[in-house]
C-alpha cells in the first residue's frame, strides 16, 4: 500500500467516525433537533470551496449547515474530539446566535461597546457566544470541552498568543472561573490581579445572564475593550476559533435597522452592574451617552451597512442601501388592496304569470291584475309578478401610474451614508404604488447630463430601489428633457407625476436644449398624464407669504405660478424628514383601498 493509499484510508476512517458521531452531538441538545448533515471536508481546499478558512469548523445560518476542515482538525490535535466540536457547532443553531437575526442584534449591541475597535465586533461576538455554549456542554452534557482548550493553550496558536497576558489568557481564565478549575489549568499564564479579578466579572457575567444571552453583550465587549487595543497577537491567534465569522452570508437581512434601548444601556464594563458585580453603586451611563440615541431611533445606513457585513452579508453600498429603504418604508406601505367580490344579484322584473289558489296571496299583483279585469276572479284572472336574477357586476378600479422626479444635487444626503428621506419618501410612495397595481417609473437627477432612470413604467421593486439610493451630489438643474420624451404622447392609463426637491425644481421652467419653454413643456406633460402633479418641497410652510431674495425671490414667484395656472399641488416641508408622513398621506391617497388583480409584481 503506497504512502497516498494510507492518507486516504486514514481520512476516510476519521470521516467515518466524525460522521457516527453526528447523532450523538445532536442529542446533547435535543432529540428533535433538525439540521442538515455536518459537511465534513478532508482538505483545507475543500473546505475553502465550502466557503471555511481560518477557522477549523463554521456555521452558515443560510441552510442552517455545519462545516468541519478536518486536516486543520488534525493539525491541532482535535481529532479524537468529534462530538465535542459537532455539538458545539449544533449549539450556535439552537443557543447563540440561533438566526442571523439575532447574530445582526448581537453584532450591534457589541460594536457600540467597542469605540474604533468596532471591526473586531465579530470576533467578540463569536468569544461570546462560545462561552454560552461550551459552559452548557461542560457542565450539564459532561463533554470534555476543557480539554479542547488545553490541547489549543499547546498549540503554536495558543503559544502565541500567551506570550503577554491579554485577551487570549483573559478567555481562558473565564473558562477556568467558570468550572472551579485552578488558576493557570488551562494556560492563563501570567495573569496578574486586574486580569484575575476580570476573570471572575466575566464568568459572572456569563452565569448572570445565562437565560438572556442577549442583554450581556455589551458589558463582555467593554470587559475586553482594554485588552483588544494593544493585544493584536490574540487576535490573530484566536481567528481558529472563529466559526461564526460569515455565519448569516446569504441570509435575508432583517431586523438590524432600530436601536434598541437595552443596547444603548448595556455598553458598560460589568462592574458596573449591580446584578454581576454585586456592588451598591449608581448606574454608569453608557458609552457616549451625552449623544446616546433616544427608543426607536433607526440607525443610519452606514452603520446599518457595517453590521451586515460584519454578519458576512456580502453585499455592495448600494444593495445594502437599497435594503435598508425597503425595510424602512414596509411599516408605512399601504395595505394590500383585497379582492373585490361581486355585489349581491339584484332580481330582475320579467313579467307576469297566473296566480293560483294557494299561493301567498301577497305575491298578488293588484294593478295588473285589476287592469286586466276590473273584477277579479282569484285562480282565473289574478296575476303575479315573476322574478329573474341579475348577476351583480364586479367593482374595478385603475391604478394610477406614478412619474416620480428625485432630487440628488449637493444639497441632498447621499442615501448610502445617512438616511435620505427623500429616497425614503420615495420607496414608500413607489412600493404603495406597486401594491395598488400601478408602474412606475423614477428619475433620479443632479443637472441635465446627470440623471438615472428605470428603464421606462416598471413593476420591478429593485430596479427602483436601485435608482432611488444612487447619488451624484453636483448642481441643480432640472434634466427638462426627460419629462419631454415620457409624454410626447398621451399615456394610455392615467399618470401621476411627482416631484421630491427643494427650491431647485424650479429650473424644470428653464428652455430645454431645443429652447422649448419648460413652462410649455410642464403643462403639456400635465395634460398628457391625465392624473395632475405634485411638487413635495424643502420649503418654509410660509413660503406663499416670504418674499425671499434673489433667487429665492424668483423661485417662489415660479412656484406660485406653477400652484396658479398649471394646478400644481406644491406641499413644503420645513424638515425633509416630513417627507416620511407627507410619502403616507399621498400613499392613502391615491393607492389605499384600490381592488387589483395585476400580476407581474414583487409586491
Amino acid at each position: 500500500m503506497t504512502r497516498a493509499d494510507t492518507v486516504s484510508s486514514a481520512n476516510t476512517a476519521l470521516i467515518d467516525r466524525w460522521r457516527a458521531a453526528w447523532p450523538q452531538a445532536i442529542e446533547t441538545w435535543s432529540k428533535y433537533t433538525r439540521l442538515r448533515d455536518a459537511r465534513l471536508c478532508e482538505s483545507r481546499l475543500e473546505a475553502a470551496k465550502e466557503g471555511l478558512s481560518g477557522s477549523f469548523a463554521m456555521i452558515r445560518l443560510a441552510d442552517q449547515s455545519v462545516v468541519v476542515d478536518l486536516e486543520t482538525v488534525r493539525t491541532l490535535g482535535l481529532a479524537d474530539y468529534a462530538v465535542e466540536i459537532l455539538a458545539h457547532e449544533i449549539g450556535h443553531h439552537v443557543l447563540a446566535p440561533g438566526s442571523a437575526t439575532d447574530q445582526f442584534r448581537l453584532l450591534a449591541r457589541i460594536r457600540r461597546a467597542l469605540p474604533t475597535l468596532e471591526q473586531h465586533a465579530p470576533l467578540v461576538a463569536n468569544l461570546y457566544t462560545d462561552l454560552f455554549i461550551n459552559d452548557r456542554l461542560q457542565r450539564q452534557a459532561d463533554l470534555r470541552m476543557a480539554d479542547i482548550y488545553r490541547l489549543l493553550a499547546k498549540s503554536a496558536a495558543g503559544t502565541t498568543a500567551t506570550r503577554q497576558a491579554g485577551v487570549w489568557t483573559l478567555y481562558l481564565r473565564i473558562y477556568e472561573n467558570l468550572w472551579k478549575l485552578d488558576k493557570g489549568s488551562l494556560g492563563s499564564q501570567g495573569c496578574d490581579e486586574r486580569l484575575d479579578a476580570d476573570g471572575w466579572l466575566g464568568a459572572r457575567l456569563i452565569r448572570v445572564y445565562a437565560g438572556e444571552w442577549m442583554n450581556g453583550a455589551g458589558k463582555f465587549a467593554s470587559l475586553l475593550l482594554p485588552y483588544l487595543v494593544n493585544d493584536i497577537e490574540a487576535r490573530d491567534a484566536m481567528q481558529y476559533l472563529h466559526d461564526t465569522r460569515d455565519a448569516a452570508d446569504g441570509c435575508n437581512p432583517y431586523g438590524a435597522q432600530e436601536i434598541e434601548q437595552d443596547e444603548i444601556d448595556g455598553a458598560v464594563h460589568p462592574v458596573h452592574d449591580r446584578r454581576i458585580s454585586g456592588l451598591d453603586e449608581p448606574e454608569t451611563e453608557p458609552i457616549g451617552s451625552p449623544a446616546a440615541p433616544s427608543k426607536g431611533q433607526m440607525r443610519e445606513p452606514f452603520e446599518y451597512g457595517e453590521i451586515l457585513k460584519a454578519a458576512g452579508i456580502k453585499l455592495s453600498d448600494h444593495e445594502i442601501a437599497m435594503r435598508y429603504y425597503r425595510e424602512r418604508a414596509l411599516p408605512h406601505l399601504v395595505p394590500f388592496p383585497t379582492k373585490l367580490l361581486p355585489a349581491s344579484p339584484e332580481p330582475q322584473l320579467e313579467g307576469l304569470e297566473p296566480w293560483e289558489i294557494g299561493d301567498p296571496l301577497d305575491e298578488i299583483d293588484w294593478l295588473q291584475t285589476v287592469m286586466q279585469c276590473p273584477r277579479p276572479i282569484p285562480g282565473l284572472t289574478t296575476v303575479r309578478r315573476m322574478y329573474g336574477q341579475e348577476p351583480g357586476v364586479i367593482g374595478h378600479h385603475t391604478p394610477v401610474d406614478l412619474d416620480m422626479y428625485v432630487d440628488s444635487s449637493g444639497s441632498m444626503p447621499n442615501p448610502q451614508v445617512q438616511t435620505s428621506y427623500l429616497a425614503l419618501a420615495g420607496a414608500i410612495i413607489a412600493l404603495s404604488a406597486l401594491r395598488a397595481g400601478a408602474t412606475v417609473q423614477v428619475t433620479l437627477w443632479s443637472g441635465k447630463n446627470q440623471f438615472i432612470h428605470t428603464p421606462g413604467f416598471v413593476r420591478d421593486e429593485d430596479e427602483i430601489l436601485r435608482v432611488l439610493t444612487g447619488f451624484y451630489g453636483g448642481a441643480t438643474c432640472f434634466p427638462i428633457h426627460r419629462m419631454r420624451d415620457t409624454f410626447r404622447e398621451p399615456r394610455k392609463r392615467p399618470t401621476h407625476i411627482l416631484m421630491i426637491s427643494d427650491d431647485g425644481i424650479t429650473t424644470m421652467f428653464d428652455k430645454d436644449e431645443k429652447g422649448a419653454s419648460g413652462w410649455d413643456i410642464s403643462a403639456a406633460a400635465l395634460a398628457a398624464g391625465g392624473a395632475g402633479g405634485t411638487m413635495a418641497l424643502n420649503l418654509p410652510e410660509d413660503w406663499e407669504h416670504g418674499q425671499g431674495n434673489g433667487w429665492m425671490q424668483q423661485a417662489y414667484a415660479d412656484l406660485k405660478r406653477a400652484k396658479r395656472e398649471q394646478n400644481w399641488e406644491i406641499h413644503a416641508v420645513s424638515k425633509f424628514e416630513a417627507l416620511v408622513e407627507f410619502a403616507r398621506a399621498f400613499s392613502r391617497r391615491h393607492y389605499a383601498g384600490l381592488s387589483t388583480q395585476a400580476k407581474g409584481g414583487t409586491l
